[in-house]
């Protein structure tokens, strides 16, 4: 099952911690770095899933972990800019973006590695 999968943990997780976090953002961000760095971080555990659904389709399923993958890159952009914007800390910048650093490591083994998690 894709929730027993330690990238779609780290990203759930992750996303929540997004989530949270971006609740103490101003107003004026509301339809543009809150609404962009939550739909990254959602995304990333939205294409996890889709992908293991059809792990039988190797292409399809490395596919749709490559946009998990890039949508993991985007939320990184997005956290660059909340740090710039004086949003988050340089130390809740460098907890998350470890965290998104993770997810990719995690995500890269299972692209280069499709074969393994097709349980047939």
């Amino acid at each position: 099952m894709y929730k027993e999968l330690k990238a779609y943990q780290i990203a759930f997780s992750l996303a929540m911690e997004v989530f949270e976090i971006s609740k103490g953002f101003p107003n004026e961000e509301r339809y543009a770095l809150t609404d962009q760095i939550r739909r990254s971080s959602r995304s990333v555990c939205a294409n996890i899933a889709e992908g293991y659904r059809k792990r039988i389709y190797e292409k399809h399923f490395v596919t749709k972990l490559t946009d998990a993958d890039m949508e993991n890159t985007e939320t990184q952009v997005w956290l660059d800019f909340a740090f710039s914007c004086n949003y988050i800390n340089m130390d809740t910048k460098s907890d998350l973006c470890s965290k998104t650093v993770e997810v990719g490591k995690l995500l890269g083994y299972m692209i280069g590695n499709p074969k393994k998690f097709n349980n047939k």
